[in-house]
């Protein structure tokens, strides 16, 4: 039986406790690998002794969709000094970093940072890194060519894994074979001379055009709010093609508006930048132009199309079939209609093709990524200046 604790010594007994806690060394820095799925980042975090730094990784996102998940994210952020995130899987405005007192190094990954608040950040004396995924300064990891050339970023072939997939209804064929329920599911789509409109012409929507007007014989057509038949020659001559060699001797890459865009294209690809502007600028009046056999790629932010016009248009057949890697809320929830079994492309409905965000998630790519992350981390242990400095 524990001896009994008299009522006079308790306060004695807990004093030195706390002062025993006080007295103790300092606690190593820790880390948070946030939203690493597929653990991804071990190795090259291995060589960091764990009397340096204490790592803990992270497989979940915790998605604030409300007061109870934004006080999850906050708690299980606010004990660490370094977060390593990738991409926007984890946002960090203002609101979240103001509570994270702790908080000295956030390590950010890629090319844009629209969901970071920088100046926040900098008012709170944190320092933003990024990785851009060209390897390590001192040539100990991957490395690999600049993403910011748009031929060489990961998300320019899943576009048009996606475009062909659905085209040559690959994933409706491979089910029902799988199945045993049937043998082809229909005719495909063949792309040779038909239409590619892609909202956007950035680095990306230039490089997916490119390969439609080589490999297909596509005709290109392209709008974005501020775009120019300059600006799209331009951009034709920046992936290595001339400006008048499109079908029957146009523009390769011609600008239109955006109806016309949304009228004639046979493939609607999404290329375009996040914004408050650009939110929703895809809605029921652009899917309503849409030719019933034409095709709906958006590998590039799902806010960008109306997901309710987006549902509707499809759940009505009003186009042969949607390709989406990207959606309003990521990781998708479980009750999303997105995820419905044994639903799309029947009974009039539109095909549906879906991908978990995986037009950036290359193996090279990532652990370039994590490389990058990974030296950065060790130089603020060695006190050094970290690299890529954002903030």
């Amino acid at each position: 039986m524990a001896p009994k604790i008299s009522r006079a010594l308790k306060p004695l007994l807990t004093r030195r406790s706390l002062t025993t806690r006080n007295t103790s060394q300092p606690k190593h820095p820790s880390l948070a690998i946030l939203d690493d799925y597929l653990n991804t980042s071990a190795p090259h975090f291995a060589g960091i002794a764990p009397s340096q730094l204490q790592i803990t990784t992270f497989n979940d996102t915790i998605v604030p969709l409300n007061a109870a998940a934004a006080t999850r994210l906050v708690e299980r952020l606010r004990p660490f000094d370094l977060i390593s995130t990738v991409r926007e899987r984890t946002a960090f405005p203002g609101s979240l970093l103001r509570q994270l007192p702790n908080l000295k190094l956030l390590l950010a990954t890629g090319t844009q940072f629209e969901m970071f608040d920088l100046a926040t950040a900098r008012e709170l004396g944190i320092s933003v890194v990024s990785a851009p995924g060209l390897g390590r300064t001192d040539q100990a990891g991957p490395s690999r060519p600049n993403i910011k050339m748009g031929s060489a970023h990961p998300t320019t072939q899943h576009t048009w894994a996606l475009i062909l997939a659905l085209a040559r209804n690959v994933a409706a064929d491979d089910a029902v074979i799988k199945a045993g329920t049937g043998w082809q599911s229909g005719l495909a789509t063949g792309l040779s001379g038909l239409t590619l409109g892609t909202v956007g012409l950035g680095r990306l929507g230039a490089a997916v055009a490119r390969i439609a007007h080589l490999a297909w014989g596509m005709r290109v057509i392209c709008w974005s709010e501020n775009l120019t038949q300059q600006k799209a020659d331009q951009m034709a001559a920046a992936v290595g093609l001339p400006t008048d060699s499109g079908i029957s001797g146009g523009k390769t890459f011609q600008a239109v508006s955006k109806a016309e865009l949304f009228r004639g294209a046979d493939v609607v690809s999404m290329h375009y930048v996040l914004s408050d502007r650009s939110r929703g600028i895809v809605g029921a009046k652009e899917l309503d132009h849409m030719k019933p056999s034409a095709l709906l790629i958006n590998t590039s932010r799902g806010p960008l199309i109306d997901q309710h016009a987006l549902i509707d248009t499809l759940e009505q057949g009003k186009i042969r079939g949607a390709a989406l890697d990207v959606y309003d809320i990521e990781p998708l929830p479980l009750t999303s209609p997105w995820r419905k079994t044994n639903y799309w492309g029947q009974a009039g409905r539109s095909a549906l093709l879906t991908t978990p965000h995986m037009g950036y998630v290359n193996e090279d790519l990532m652990n370039t990524w994590y490389a990058e992350t990974a030296e950065n981390v060790e130089r603020w242990l060695q006190g050094q200046d970290v690299l890529h400095r954002l903030a």
